[in-house]
């Protein structure tokens, strides 16, 4: 396709997602032909034409004005990012405003919170801002495990940067604006070679616990409608009393989502700490459908129904009819397990100065209450375990070595993209019969497949993808199991209740 089919393709592609409407069309070809440097249409049968253009088609569109754009000089091509970096300039095109956006949204809204997040969700794929092709390359299963159905995904849709990107953002001019990619300032950014575009990015504004923040979705989507809700002011992550009014307050907002909050100490904590944010979305979480296995009363929170999950990182729910409660006890339990050492089971509040322990709260709406897990975390490091005590262990690095953060807290692994091929490779070499001891990348494995493969009589292409799959989801529970501060064990549990009698 030549740059004018492309360019029609793109606005055809608008038009039908509803991105622009019929009286935008012209407007739209004329910035597409400024951005290509073009002074018009070959003639005028081209220039009117907006052809049916299928969602899925987006991605070879741009992929031809991309190729055009490097052919011609528009931008340096050293990679995806400078790619993206281009591509997202198109689509600025054809993305109405902000005040447009959150219009549509609130309009939305008065008929149903539903209705506006499901729009708002398709809008930002529409955009490319969460871009489809990609995200559909994401491999996702479920297993069963002790703790119930774990959901896992290897997450593909965050490409990996050419050498040439890298060397060219180590060599590009750094930049405080935005601070970071959380910031309120990247609505309509052009980016830059440290700093990804956003000239097709949209927040919608809400006001949370008295102060203002930003809605939005996460352009790499690891489940349904995952959003990220960020604090307007460029601030470092904390865990406090505020933090359980604003989850409770977006619940109000929303009440068909989940939303909860990374930690706010690092190794327990999310990637980002330097911004203060929650995440969330319309999903159903493996930790949600766990239950009370030991029930907990309080004095002085009678509303309040309490106890300690059956899962195997260490959470306290609490539920009421009213959030007023969960809040003051939510609090008290911050408080007492911020300060909370126990010697028999390495606990420790702080060393050294610094502090250790805190929570990784999430917030949902069931049966018509209001509902928290409160989930205990401790970021101590031994000479054993350099990465952290509850952490992934050593043994389990190569499938997991990463921060334990809110998303896999709550029960769903968000795995290397290393592991897509690693486990065809391994699949086939448990066909095969190889020795993959004396394989440089599979290597790694072999301790694992020795130990599993016990478990089966057989093991052939009738059956290896399967196997390979629970066995990953039940590394991943040992994963959690690590993570947890108190272990299942009947000593874990008597610790666990030390705690618990603290706030009691």
């Amino acid at each position: 396709m030549t740059v004018y089919e492309n360019i029609n393709a793109l606005v055809g592609y608008a038009l039908g997602t509803g991105l622009i409407e019929e009286d935008d069309i012209i407007y739209t070809k004329n910035r597409l032909l400024e951005l290509f440097n073009l002074s018009g249409f070959e003639n005028q049968a081209q220039a009117e034409n907006v052809p049916s253009v299928k969602t899925e088609e987006l991605e070879t569109i741009l992929a031809g004005l991309i190729s055009y754009g490097s052919e011609k000089g528009f931008f340096e091509d050293t990679g995806i990012v400078s790619r993206d970096l281009f591509d997202t300039k198109i689509m600025g095109c054809l993305v109405p405003p902000p005040s447009v956006v959150q219009k549509k949204f609130m309009e939305l809204y008065k008929k149903s919170p539903i209705d506006a997040t499901k729009w708002f969700y398709k809008f930002s794929q529409d955009t490319n801002y969460i871009r489809r092709y990609r995200i559909s390359r994401d491999v996702k299963w479920q297993a069963k495990t002790d703790y119930g159905t774990l959901d896992i995904t290897i997450n593909l849709s965050k490409p990996e940067k050419d050498p040439r990107d890298i060397a060219a953002a180590r060599n590009a001019p750094q930049s405080e604006y935005p601070k970071c990619l959380l910031c309120k300032e990247n609505v309509g950014y052009a980016g830059r070679l440290n700093h990804a575009a956003r000239q097709n990015h949209r927040i919608i504004p809400l006001r949370l616990s008295g102060g203002e923040w930003g809605f939005q979705y996460s352009p790499y989507v690891y489940y349904n409608e995952h959003c990220i809700v960020f604090s307007n002011t460029h601030e470092p992550m904390r865990i406090n009393r505020n933090t359980f009014s604003s989850l409770f307050d977006f619940l109000r907002l929303f009440p068909h989502y989940t939303i909860g909050s990374n930690a706010d100490l690092p190794i327990v904590g999310g990637s980002i700490l330097s911004h203060n944010h929650y995440q969330g979305g319309n999903y159903e979480f493996p930790m949600a459908r766990a239950p009370i296995e030991t029930r907990i009363s309080i004095g002085g929170f009678e509303d309040v129904t309490a106890g300690i999950v059956k899962w195997p990182m260490s959470v306290i729910r609490i539920s009421a009819s009213t959030p007023g409660s969960l809040v003051n006890l939510a609090d008290k339990i911050l408080r007492n397990w911020r300060i909370y050492t126990d010697e028999k089971s390495f606990i420790y509040s702080q060393t050294n100065g610094e502090s250790h322990n805190t929570i990784t709260p999430i917030a949902r709406m069931r049966n018509g209450k209001f509902e928290m897990d409160l989930v205990l975390r401790n970021n101590i490091t031994t000479n054993e375990h350099p990465l952290g005590l509850f952490h992934p262990h050593a043994d389990l690095h190569h499938i997991k070595k990463e921060n334990i953060g809110l998303i896999e807290v709550m029960g769903l692994a968000v795995l290397p993209a290393r592991l897509k091929r690693e486990l065809s490779d391994l699949g086939n070499a448990l066909i095969q019969r190889k020795n993959i001891e004396q394989d440089e990348t599979l290597s790694k494995h072999a301790k694992w497949v020795r130990e599993f493969s016990k478990k089966y009589d057989r093991i052939d292409s009738s059956n290896v993808d399967r196997i390979l799959k629970d066995e990953v989801a039940l590394v991943f529970s040992r994963v959690l199991e690590d993570a947890g501060v108190y272990k299942r064990t009947p000593e874990g549990k008597d610790a666990f209740m030390r705690f618990v009698r603290t706030f009691c």
